[in-house]
């Protein structure tokens, strides 16, 4: 009995000590500051196709012409997503002054109600450069898997649901992919900071 004891010890430590090790490398930072990714930047990012608010198909050659800052939520979002793109684009407006020029990008994960006519409307209103994205529930899985964002619908009856989802926030670069990302912690300025070390390096 004492050599099940021991033997079920071992493999719990085994299990800590391997999880303490992937949260380390997820969380390793990069030489500007910020996140790295377990497997590089090839792990995150991709081919998509999405419709654009005018009704276009877009893919990532598109989107990702320049620097982009690349959020993941729905328009219906109460409370996070409004504060996530917010800050965003803040960070996007403190890396215009100093004449980077880098997009956000918001990809709903919500086209049952993120229609093109919804996600210009929500564009006009949060930034002059921001491209938002919708498509069919088939292109908006293809690039939520892309971008290893989760999401599912929560709570709430008829047109009144809320959606699960991750919050990051991706720094994609044209030629080489993901430089970092970002958490709900990270403010404007941490934002810009990192994003102008990414793009000058």
């Amino acid at each position: 009995m004492s050599k099940l004891y021991a033997g079920l010890s071992a493999l719990v430590l085994a299990a800590i000590i391997g999880g303490t090790a992937l949260y380390t490398t997820l969380q390793r930072p990069d030489d500007c500051g910020g996140n790295s990714v377990a497997g590089g930047s090839a792990a995150i990012g991709g081919p998509f196709e999405l419709v654009a608010p005018d009704g276009s198909i877009v893919g990532e050659t598109d989107v990702i012409d320049r620097p982009a800052l690349v959020y993941f939520g729905y328009t219906f979002c109460p409370d996070v997503c409004p504060f996530d793109v917010a800050r965003n684009v803040l960070a996007v407006d403190l890396l215009d002054e100093q004449g980077i020029d880098v997009r956000p990008v918001f990809i709903s994960i919500d086209p049952e109600r993120d229609t093109p006519e919804v996600m210009a409307k929500y564009a006009q209103d949060m930034h002059p450069k921001m491209m938002a994205l919708t498509g069919s529930a088939e292109q908006v899985k293809s690039a939520a898997q892309a971008y290893k964002v989760y999401y599912a619908k929560g709570s709430g009856e008829g047109e009144f649901y809320l959606m699960d989802h991750s919050t990051f926030t991706y720094l994609m670069l044209p030629e080489t992919g993901l430089a970092t990302y970002f958490g709900r912690d990270a403010t404007p300025e941490d934002i810009a900071q990192q994003t102008a070390c990414h793009v000058g390096g």
